[in-house]
């Protein structure tokens, strides 16, 4: 996988880059978990994500927030990690000027920092949230959210209980013009280990329906 140096407010940001193949693929961005929990570009769910959007021929990048891995900087609490997704985003889009779609997925921390860079990007066509952390952050942003998606749950999640999550989706789901598509999947931790596939399976049907419909519009 080409990897890629961007430079960003803190400095270097390593990320890896795989490019669609024709000239108006669409764009995902993919954000890791928590930088002070292990998290990093590499994670099995990030890189599952990666995959996903890379086989349905999407231009895809995920990269390593401030302080990880080679990126310069230090953790800065949310703030200059979403300043670090914005900095690859528009990295993303500039190198993809006429992509079809762009889409953002988030893990755990990452789905946090992804839902917020939504909020800044109303030019986003979808997002995927998986395990987002609605019991440790505020979520109340999200007001309105200006693209439909996915949130995956595990229904074993004991970091982030479903019903937190649900808090969320309930709110997202009286919005009109969008469509919130939730999924708890029985027996997944907030790991997702031993369930990885089911990650593969309910993401990329999502996926799949989503693009099926935008070849229909």
């Amino acid at each position: 996988m080409p990897e890629v140096v961007l430079t960003g407010a803190a400095g270097r940001i390593e990320g890896r880059y795989s490019q669609g193949k024709s000239e108006n693929a669409p764009v995902a961005l993919i954000l890791h978990p928590h930088p002070k929990a292990g998290g990093q570009m590499n994670n099995p769910v990030a890189v599952q994500l990666f995959h996903l959007f890379m086989k349905r021929g999407f231009s895809v990048l995920r990269f390593n927030f401030r302080g990880v891995g080679r990126s310069q900087g230090e953790f800065d609490s949310g703030i200059g990690e979403l300043a670090d997704a914005a900095t690859a985003l528009d990295w993303l889009q500039a190198t993809n000027p006429a992509a079809t779609q762009c889409w953002v997925a988030g893990y755990d921390f990452g789905a946090w920092i992804g839902m917020q860079l939504l909020m800044r990007r109303p030019e986003t066509d979808g997002f995927i949230s998986v395990s987002p952390p609605t019991n440790m952050y505020d979520f109340s942003f999200l007001a309105p959210c200006p693209a439909s998606g996915l949130i995956l749950q595990g229904a074993s999640d004991s970091v982030t209980p479903p019903v937190e999550v649900e808090r969320v989706v309930s709110k997202l789901r009286t919005q009109k013009g969008i469509v919130i598509d939730y999924e708890v999947v029985d027996s997944a931790n907030h790991c997702w280990t031993e369930h990885l596939p089911e990650v593969e399976t309910r993401v990329g049907g999502y996926l799949d329906k989503r693009l099926a419909q935008s070849a229909e519009a």
